[in-house]
């Protein structure tokens, strides 16, 4: 199976970078922008939906490995703490891996350690099988 490029794309567009990438644990951080922000000038929500999601899937696809691909089928994120600037630090763990799904859990925090936001991904393994 071919390694997907994990630096390029959306990652890029939104400015990830990827600090740690296991099958057990992502570690995901980014600068927060003007051009990530609403219009009322805090982080986007859609940006930790995105980045929740993008930790899930890295994570989830390296335990699948050769066996095939996964799909993200929910993703749902909860908003606890309006950030303007600074850096955000996204940490995906796996809660449950089975033989058709998988479901991952990320925390992200800021700066100051503070929990900001916090979401749960369930994926679909998609076996070649």
């Amino acid at each position: 199976m071919e390694t997907p490029d994990l630096t390029g794309g959306f990652v890029a567009l939104l400015g990830l970078e990827l600090d740690e990438v296991s099958a057990d644990r992502v570690v995901i951080r980014w600068r927060v922008r003007p051009e990530l922000h609403q219009p009322h000038g805090i982080q986007h929500g859609g940006v930790y939906c995105s980045v929740v999601e993008t930790a899930a899937s890295v994570g989830g696809s390296l335990w699948l490995g050769d066996r095939g691909r996964v799909v993200g089928v929910s993703n749902q994120t909860d908003f606890l703490r309006a950030v303007r600037d600074g850096e955000l630090t996204a940490v995906g763990t796996p809660v449950h891996r089975g033989r058709s799904q998988q479901l991952w859990l990320v925390e992200i925090t800021d700066g100051d350690a503070r929990l900001v936001a916090r979401g749960q991904v369930r994926l679909q393994n998609l076996t070649t099988d």
